[in-house]
C-alpha cells in the first residue's frame, strides 16, 4: 500500500428516527440563521421538510429556504445559493436530499466565503478553499456517499462540463433509512448502483496484491448486490435499505481509497455524457460499466477474476462481467444509451464530443485514448 494520511471529519447519526437525537446534539452549534436546502419539492410532499423545519424553528432558528436544486446540480445554481447565503448572512447550511443537494451545498458553502469565482480559484489558480459556512446533511437518497466528503460534482452548463469542485464537508450527517422510502424505487436502485460503481472503480485501480482496501471493496460490492436483490423482492425491506445506506457511506468515506490509486474512468465518461444529456448518474453508469470493463479485462485479468468469484460466485473474469451485465438487467436499469432519459437525442456526433472532452484517468488498469472512449460509448448505443 502507498503512504497515506486519513482524516474523517463527518459525525454520522445512523438509524430510524435518529433525526431528533441528532438535532438535539447539533442545533446549538448552528448559529441563528440556517439555510434549509432541498430539491424539487418532494421533501415537502412527504413531510420531511416540515419535520426538519419544525425542529429548527423550535430551537429558535431563522430558516432561509434554498429550493429547486436539480438532479445534476449546475454551477449557476450553486452561485445562486452562495448569493442567497451572503444576502441573509447564513450561519449554517443544512442540505436535505440526495447527493445532488449535498454536492450543491458544498460549493455554496465554500463560494459564499470566497471573494472570487470558485471555478477560477480551483481550475485557474490551482488553489482550494480552506473555509466555508458550516454545513450538515440529512440524507434522503443514498448511493452517492456525498455526505462523507468535501468533493462535489457540478455541471457547468456553459462549458459543457461536469466534474469535481472541492467545497466543504458536512460536519454531521443524518442517515435515516426510513427517509429513503420517500423516493421512487428506481431512484433507490439507481443510487445503490452508484455505490456499487464507487466500490468497483476503487477496486480496479492500480494497487499491490492482497491489500486490505481491495478486500473491503469486494465486501462492499457483495453486500450491495445482495441487498439490492433483497429490495427487488421487497422494496419495503428496511434492513436492506439500512445496509445499502451504510454501503454507500463506506464506499465514499475514504476508507476504501487509503493507500491506493483508483480507476474512476467510467465515472468520467458518465459525467461528461451527463454534461451533454442531463441523464441520471447511476443509470448512465449502468450502461457504461460492462462495456468499459470488456475493454480493460485483459489488463487486470487477475483482479477481474477475484471480483467475479467474490461478488457473483462465477469462476472467470469474463463471466464476472457477464454476471454484472445480467445483474443490471435484473435490476431493471438501462443497458443501452437509447434507454436513458436524455435532454437531447444521443447521436454519434454527441458521443464524439463527449469522448473528446472526457477526463482521462491515468491510474486505471490501462490509460484509454479518446478514440477508444468513443468506441466504448458507441458500443453502448
Amino acid at each position: 500500500m502507498n503512504n497515506f494520511i486519513f482524516s474523517y471529519p463527518t459525525k454520522v447519526y445512523f438509524g430510524e428516527g435518529i433525526a431528533k437525537q441528532a438535532f438535539a446534539a447539533e442545533l446549538g452549534k448552528m448559529g441563528e440563521r440556517v439555510m434549509l436546502a432541498f430539491g424539487g419539492g418532494s421533501v415537502k410532499k412527504n413531510g420531511i421538510y416540515d419535520e426538519v423545519k419544525s425542529l429548527l424553528e423550535q430551537a429558535g432558528k431563522t430558516v432561509v429556504d434554498f429550493s429547486g436544486i436539480m438532479s445534476n446540480p449546475t454551477y449557476a445554481k450553486a452561485r445562486e445559493g452562495a448569493d442567497l447565503a451572503r444576502e441573509y448572512q447564513v450561519d449554517f447550511i443544512l442540505a436535505v436530499g440526495g447527493g445532488s443537494v449535498i454536492d450543491c451545498c458544498k460549493v455554496v458553502s465554500a463560494q459564499a466565503e470566497l471573494d472570487e469565482d470558485i471555478w477560477d480559484f480551483e481550475y485557474g489558480k490551482g488553489k482550494f478553499p480552506v473555509a466555508g459556512i458550516p454545513m450538515g446533511a440529512v440524507v434522503i437518497v443514498s448511493g452517492t456517499g456525498a455526505e462523507m466528503n468535501a468533493g462535489a460534482v457540478i455541471t457547468y452548463e456553459e462549458k459543457k462540463w461536469k466534474g469535481p469542485i472541492l467545497g466543504t464537508a458536512a460536519s454531521f450527517a443524518i442517515l435515516d433509512p426510513a427517509y429513503t422510502k420517500s423516493v421512487p424505487p428506481i431512484q433507490v436502485i439507481s443510487g445503490a448502483f452508484d455505490t456499487l460503481s464507487h466500490a468497483m472503480e476503487t477496486y480496479f485501480g492500480a494497487s499491490d496484491k492482497d491489500n486490505v482496501s481491495d478486500s473491503l471493496a469486494l465486501a462492499i460490492m457483495k453486500n450491495t448486490v445482495d441487498n439490492m436483490r433483497r429490495l427487488l423482492k421487497n422494496i419495503n425491506d428496511m434492513q436492506a435499505r439500512s445496509n445499502l445506506m451504510w454501503d454507500s457511506a463506506m464506499a465514499e468515506n475514504g476508507i476504501l481509497k487509503c493507500g491506493r490509486l483508483t480507476d474512476f474512468q467510467a465515472h468520467q465518461m458518465e459525467h461528461q455524457l451527463a454534461a451533454y444529456t442531463d441523464c441520471n448518474h447511476g443509470q448512465g453508469l449502468a450502461v457504461i460499466h460492462p462495456v468499459y470493463y470488456r475493454h480493460i479485462v485483459k489488463d487486470a485479468s487477475e483482479k477481474f477474476a477475484r471480483f467475479a468469484k467474490a461478488v457473483f460466485d462465477v469462476n472467470t473474469a469474463e463471466a464476472g462481467i457477464e454476471a454484472l451485465e445480467n445483474f443490471i438487467k435484473e435490476c431493471g436499469l438501462p443497458t443501452k444509451m437509447n434507454q436513458l432519459k436524455s435532454a437531447i437525442t444521443i447521436t454519434p456526433e454527441v458521443l464524439r464530443q463527449v469522448a473528446d472532452t472526457c477526463n482521462i484517468i491515468k491510474s486505471g488498469p490501462r490509460e484509454l485514448s479518446r478514440d477508444e472512449i468513443y468506441e466504448i460509448l458507441m458500443e453502448c448505443m
